[in-house]
């Protein structure tokens, strides 16, 4: 199983990464490569997040690191992450 990251989850990543370094490029990064790790579970365990609650999909599922849920969809062809949201915000699926 791969894991992709859509324009989308990229974007998202890119914003992340922009608030935190108006503070601290170190911590940026470090959050970052943190996120990322934590989201290469998916490679060998895709069905470890729970289901989205406000899609109740199972294949529509989220990992959690820190305050950001990692939102992604389960294929027969891999695992896409499809965006990155701060816990915090209203998620409202398209």
């Amino acid at each position: 199983m791969t894991v992709n990251w859509t324009h989308t989850a990229k974007a998202d990543l890119q914003s992340i990464w922009d608030y935190i370094a108006r503070d601290s490029v170190f911590y940026a990064d470090k959050f970052i490569d943190e996120l990322l790790l934590s989201a290469d579970i998916l490679v060998d365990f895709p069905e470890v997040g729970r289901i989205i609650p406000e899609i109740n999909d199972p294949n529509s599922r989220e990992i959690i690191h820190g305050s950001y849920r990692i939102m992604y969809n389960i294929r027969d062809e891999g695992v896409y992450v499809t965006q990155i949201t701060h816990g915090a915000r209203d998620f409202k699926p398209n």
